[in-house]
């Protein structure tokens, strides 16, 4: 079963429990589905009347957990644990993947130093533990760990959950795209056609030089056949015609 098919199953699983349950019940469905190892992404679960409906009360919570496990990093727990149910060790496990994730979206080559200090991690060996162990065997992402620059090269990763107001972003910087692509389209069609017409130019001088050089090949012709149709004297008629100047 590939990673799409499995997430889309897990979310629909945890909607349902989700969408049956109210309040403090909730609480558990959350950590779950939060710590769950092959469960990252938490909007749908977030839609769910229910655990909207956990916004402003006693368990506000969990309902910023799991904003949290949608949008947010370790650093962003970290700056807010005091306003937030303390995390069990697979939630930590699963936002420091996730906190990987964002990191990989803006940048593709991520350098030891800076993944060290956004998962608090002491030294390159556990950090390279955790990137082959915890990601990518867990399929979010694929890469080349690099020891002598210090870097970690992104060559694929696993999108996150949309945050407020990135979708219209997204949809700018597509259309922006679409429109580089147009004018390098008209740009492309144009190079087409100005080679079009200088290929169309080069046949025909090609042509107009062929033409002139058979043109001289008859000229050339013409003249060879005409001096060897010119009657020449013999050494006889030679001889003949200074004896009667002779006489």
């Amino acid at each position: 079963m590939d990673i799409e098919q499995k997430q889309a199953e897990l979310i629909d699983h945890f909607v349902k429990k989700a969408s049956a349950l109210k309040g403090t019940i909730l609480d558990p469905v959350i950590i779950e589905a939060t710590s769950h190892p092959s469960l990252f992404a938490f909007s749908e679960i977030l839609a769910v009347p229910s655990v909207v409906e956990l916004g402003g009360t006693e368990n506000s919570g969990y309902l910023d957990v799991l904003r949290l496990f949608a949008h947010g990093t370790w650093t962003d727990y970290k700056n807010n644990a005091g306003c937030l149910p303390e995390l069990i060790p697979d939630q930590v496990l699963k936002l420091k993947q996730l906190t990987v994730l964002t990191l990989a979206e803006t940048n593709k080559v991520l350098p030891y130093d800076q993944l060290m200090q956004e998962l608090d991690v002491t030294n390159v060996r556990e950090l390279e533990d955790f990137l082959i162990n915890e990601c990518m065997y867990a399929g979010i992402v694929r890469g080349k760990l690099d020891q002598l620059r210090r870097c970690f090269e992104v060559q694929f990763a696993a999108g996150r959950d949309l945050r407020p107001g990135q979708l219209g972003n997204m949809l700018q910087t597509l259309s922006n795209w679409l429109a580089t692509s147009e004018n390098l389209l008209v740009s492309i069609q144009e190079k087409i056609k100005w080679a079009d017409t200088m290929s169309e130019l080069d046949k025909k001088h090609r042509k107009d030089v062929e033409d002139r050089v058979e043109d001289v090949k008859k000229s050339l012709s013409l003249k060879k056949l005409h001096t060897v149709s010119r009657p020449t004297l013999t050494s006889e008629g030679t001889r003949r015609s200074t004896l009667s100047l002779v006489e």
